[in-house]
């Protein structure tokens, strides 16, 4: 039923309910009728200008692209010693009954002297450039206002009875009654 038939029949009710016996005109171009109009085209222009306020959203969120940049990366002494550390033990081997253990040591020192400022942040880790398009990127999550589902499972508005359900949009009154 129209907002413009529901106005009509709430307005032949209340001429009723106040003892009005006689037929009530409500042909189209009658005074109930054009009233009806009248207020049916204010309400709907009222409510077309109202704020309403989304007081339930659940909804899963799409990322589109994610980009990071480059990351500094802390490398273990070990690694930049890499082969050459076999090559100092066996030197530490030998070295040490001919009496040039101190020298490998020395040698040693001087190395590790020399790598150390590429320990921290010694290396750069490319930042990542992903995007769902180059099918290099899948990521979930969602979005809510009201209360937190804690899971995307906890709700799926795929089809129109999940929208109904984990959607809700009020007029609020404060901001209802701004419109009068």
């Amino acid at each position: 039923m129209s907002l413009k038939q529901r106005i009509i029949e709430a307005k032949v009710q209340a001429l009723q309910d106040t003892g009005v016996q006689k037929p009530i005109d409500i042909k189209a171009g009658s005074y109930i009728e054009r009233e009806a109009q009248y207020i049916a085209e204010a309400v709907i222009d009222t409510l077309t200008e109202a704020n309403f306020t989304i007081t339930q959203l659940k909804a899963p969120v799409v990322v589109e692209r994610f980009k990071t940049p480059d990351q500094p990366v802390n490398i273990e002494l070990e690694t930049l010693l890499g082969e050459y550390q076999p090559v100092l033990k066996l030197l530490h081997k030998i070295g040490d009954p001919l009496g040039v253990g101190k020298l490998i040591d020395k040698l040693e020192g001087e190395i590790e002297k020399a790598i150390t400022p590429l320990l921290e942040g010694g290396a750069k880790l490319a930042g990542l450039d992903l995007g769902k398009d180059s099918g290099g990127l899948e990521a979930h999550g969602y979005v809510y206002i009201g209360e937190d589902p804690e899971s995307e499972d906890a709700f799926d508005v795929e089809d129109e009875d999940g929208q109904r359900n984990f959607t809700t949009v009020r007029l609020l009154p404060e901001d209802g009654g701004e419109l009068i």
